[in-house]
């Protein structure tokens, strides 16, 4: 095999000898000889990053009611704890695979049910996060232009909000970034085992959030079929093992539910089929696409007008600027598309191996993969889901600082040797340090710009910040320019101006959002803004006063059939009127009045309906059942004992049947039916309507503190 297929001496490669005639800051010294200072400033980096994440951390309660429940049965319970169940009882899973949820019950199983044991975890995960990003980007191209990566990840607002918050999204991108960082050790050896290791976290990213993690598998097997320094057969043959690695690492707990029969394991949540296949290709697969997700609470493409429903927004190529999203990820974004095409002209033609340009197409394909399929998918689609493109964001801007950087100086001709001819300097090496300079000023003042657009879409919120933000970066642009004739020291002071410029906005942004408590099932990073869903989202998940929608609180386009929110809040924190499409009297679920919780979030129920649910706890399976597994999540947190949640976490699921659930009734299993929650729209079963339906005409209700209660052990028997 040619030489020159494995091997390549172009700047930013440090594989085999420096050609003679190139400079020595050309070759980064490899991984094991960094400079002094590295260790230092990686530790600032972690520690800065772990305080971000972890100050106050306990102020969030639950965060997500939803997956804390599911934590704590996980915690009491093993079966609970390898199905992702709701409860500890087993009557329904979690809506997605389980393996953040192993993490949080582990933790929570060693130090107690508590905000801290639930949360610490994803903080963890955040720290390491920056440290593999920083490790991935340092190994080809210095520690600089990691520690910037790893600086970008940690103040990117999105970050710190998911990173405090315990949605599955923490430890996705940690092993996202983890197969990263495999695939570059890959890359240097075309080494069958660091390749067979980015299919195996792929895999287990699946068993996090399903299929959001085979998103970046043709980025992985493209640029390693592209760059590995080996023969392209055995590059097939490597990227087959990988495939088999991610088979193997996803599909042994899939194979595990398939196999088991249903009447063994719990339902399984956000499926109509009692399938892991079905919610893995329609509900949270290509339904999220489509928008043809059934029994969801978003709607389609069709009915949205172009959006996804109303937890979609409008989809369009400028869907990741745009109010509700733009606040959460964009700051850096357009200087990462920027830096992208840059760092490829001075790549240039290079050899099939080159790294520079190897690690731009992992990085860069990253960020447009999964950008552009969030950006035009229209199912459900939440602002938070962006973190998943913040490790490429920083990457990028490390690598293309950096690389523009050295770029920046004239450099003079290398003398030619006595026997040889001259060599000769094209214009496009003349001209390289000027392109260089001003690409890298145009960034800068395009970010600090953008920056003052998104900190105007706050204007009541530390106001003079933008107006800091847009001189200090225009100061520094105009700086950079001058530093090709200018000493090399201005073009220090130059670069740190920019860098706290661009960075001043995401970094008040993640300072605010780790300073807000944050619960519910839809948070946001940052001080609430105009122009999105919800005004570009609410600190805690919700805006004041209760979950406002267009249309006076209903759900676009489905206004016919009462498609309200179910319930509004009243100054109390109760919910009334929780109502299902197409139900009788006008979709007013029967039992549904004064109940405490809703679709979005779960409530702390007050001390006398505890002690109502505690009395004769030991003689039910169940203690009580509710519509919805975060109106449910709030009782069972507040007292340990399972609450079954009827129809998942919309009310939509078929689980329990009504049969199902007469006849736990009929055999004393449980206790309590307790009012509100749930939300059926877009399809889906009806027995949660049938089920409330059913204990309204069978049972007396009575109230305790505002929510509506039915003793199910009374007249079980005639039931």
């Amino acid at each position: 095999m040619d030489r020159t297929d494995t091997l390549s001496t172009t700047p930013g490669n440090p594989v085999g000898p420096p050609h003679p005639r190139t400079r020595p800051e050309e070759h980064p010294p490899p991984a094991g000889c960094a400079a002094t200072w590295t260790r230092p400033a990686l530790l600032a980096l972690l520690l800065g990053t772990g305080l971000l994440y972890l100050w106050g951390l306990g102020a969030s309660g639950w965060a997500n009611s939803f997956y804390a429940a599911a934590a704590q049965a996980g915690s009491v319970s093993g079966k609970a704890f390898f199905y992702g169940s709701s409860d500890a009882a087993n009557s329904i899973t979690v809506d997605k695979t389980p393996a953040s949820l192993w993490l949080m019950a582990l933790s929570v199983r060693i130090f107690g049910l508590n905000s801290w044991a639930m949360l610490v975890p994803q903080a963890l995960c955040g720290v390491a996060s920056v440290g593999v990003l920083y490790a991935s980007v340092k190994r080809w191209y210095g520690p600089v232009a990691g520690l910037i990566a790893g600086a970008v990840l940690a103040l990117t607002p999105v970050a710190t909000l998911m990173f405090r918050f315990n949605n599955p999204d923490a430890l996705l991108v940690l092993l996202l970034i983890g197969g990263a960082y495999a695939t570059v050790r890959a890359l240097e050896t075309a080494s069958t085992r660091w390749i067979v290791l980015v299919g195996a976290l792929v895999g287990f990213g699946f068993l996090t959030k399903m299929l959001q993690a085979f998103l970046l598998v043709p980025v992985f097997a493209g640029v390693y079929l592209l760059a590995a320094p080996t023969g392209l057969w055995r590059r097939v043959r490597q990227l087959l093992l990988a495939g088999l690695a991610v088979v193997v690492s996803a599909g042994w707990w899939v194979a595990v539910v398939e196999l088991v029969p249903a009447s063994a394991r719990p339902y399984v949540g956000g499926s109509q089929g009692n399938s892991i296949l079905e919610l893995t290709l329609g509900y949270n697969g290509l339904g999220r696409i489509t928008g043809d997700e059934v029994g969801s609470v978003g709607g389609g493409a069709g009915r949205m007008g172009g959006g996804g429903g109303p937890f979609s927004g409008r989809t369009g190529l400028l869907r990741m600027f745009d109010g509700e999203v733009g606040g959460q990820i964009s700051w850096l974004l357009p200087a990462a598309l920027i830096l992208l095409v840059a760092g490829l002209l001075v790549a240039g033609r290079a050899a099939r191996t080159d790294r520079t340009r190897a690690g731009l197409l992992l990085w860069g394909g990253w960020l447009l993969v999964t950008g552009l399929i969030f950006s035009f998918m229209s199912g459900i689609f939440h602002a938070y889901y962006t973190v998943a493109l913040a490790p490429a964001v920083g990457a990028l801007v490390g690598i293309g600082v950096t690389l523009l950087w050295r770029q920046r100086r004239p450099r003079p001709a290398p003398a030619a040797d006595a026997h040889e001819e001259p060599v000769v300097v094209s214009r496009w090496q003349r001209w390289r340090p000027l392109a260089a300079t001003a690409t890298l000023a145009a960034t800068l003042a395009v970010t600090v710009w953008w920056a003052w657009v998104l900190l105007g879409r706050s204007p009541d919120w530390y106001p003079w910040l933008r107006t800091v933000v847009l001189v200090a970066g225009l100061l520094g642009a105009a700086l950079l320019l001058l530093t090709v004739r200018l000493p090399r020291w201005l073009g220090a002071v130059a670069l740190g101006v920019g860098a706290a410029a661009a960075l001043a906005g995401p970094a008040a942004y993640a300072a605010q959002t780790a300073a807000t408590p944050h619960t519910g099932s839809i948070p946001s990073a940052g001080p609430a803004v105009a122009g999105g869903f919800g005004r570009g989202g609410f600190p805690g998940g919700r805006p004041p006063g209760g979950m406002a929608f267009p249309g006076r609180g209903q759900f676009p386009g489905d206004g016919r059939n009462g498609a309200s929110v179910p319930g509004g809040e009243n100054r109390n924190g109760n919910q009334d009127g929780g109502r299902f499409p197409g139900a009788p009297g006008g979709g007013q679920v029967p039992g549904a009045r004064g109940g405490m919780g809703g679709l979005l979030d779960a409530r702390e129920p007050s001390a006398a309906m505890r002690e109502l649910l505690e009395r004769d706890s030991d003689d039910y399976t169940w203690v009580a059942a509710t519509i919805g597994s975060n109106n449910a999540s709030g009782y069972q947190l507040a007292t340990g004992d399972p609450v079954m949640p009827i129809g998942g976490f919309n009310g939509s699921d078929p689980s329990p049947t009504l049969a199902q659930f007469q006849r736990y009734v009929a055999d004393h299993r449980i206790h309590y039916f307790l009012g509100g929650g749930g939300f059926r729209a877009n399809g889906g079963s009806s027995a949660s309507q049938e089920i409330s339906t059913w204990v309204e005409e069978t049972f007396t209700a009575q109230t305790v503190d505002g929510v509506t209660v039915y003793d199910l052990s009374t007249g079980a028997d005639a039931s």
